[in-house]
């Protein structure tokens, strides 16, 4: 495999997996714990604005997550929840560490990372991005 391959192999790998995650907390917040729920949690954690926040937060981690996995607008909701990680990883988890189980930021600051080398590589050619705007994105990137 040439390293054109493996470097549009590993960005949609990084880009799927990135995505299902958001996607996947998104769906956790309208459907388990709800959106009265989620912002009840956000109020509690210190969130500022938390009756608006939270569904703006769990849509844009819902939809957010799936325009990575398609690779649609990768660069803007990569940018946008990178954003969005680092508001809860200075808002909510920096005063407990490290580590997530004690509710720490080391979760917020894999995916904000993962979420920001999205947004600096874009999309990649496996993507609805690359089909659009194609293999070089170079058209994309001087939209974006």
């Amino acid at each position: 495999m040439n390293q054109s391959a493996l470097t549009t192999t590993a960005l949609t790998i990084l880009r799927v997996i990135v995505g299902f995650l958001f996607a996947a907390h998104g769906w956790q917040k309208f459907n388990q714990f709800t959106i009265a729920g989620t912002q009840a949690a956000f109020s509690k954690m210190g969130v500022p604005a938390a009756e608006a926040a939270a569904p703006i937060v769990a849509t844009l981690e819902l939809v957010g997550g799936i325009a990575l996995i398609l690779g649609v607008l990768a660069r803007v909701f990569a940018v946008l929840l990178a954003l969005n990680m680092l508001g809860a990883l200075f808002l909510v988890h920096a005063p407990a560490g490290v580590f997530a189980e004690t509710g720490g930021f080391e979760l917020v600051l894999l995916l904000a990372a993962a979420a920001l080398a999205v947004a600096l590589t874009g999309a990649g050619r496996l993507s609805v991005d690359g089909a659009l705007f194609g293999r070089s994105g170079t058209k994309l990137r001087v939209l974006a």
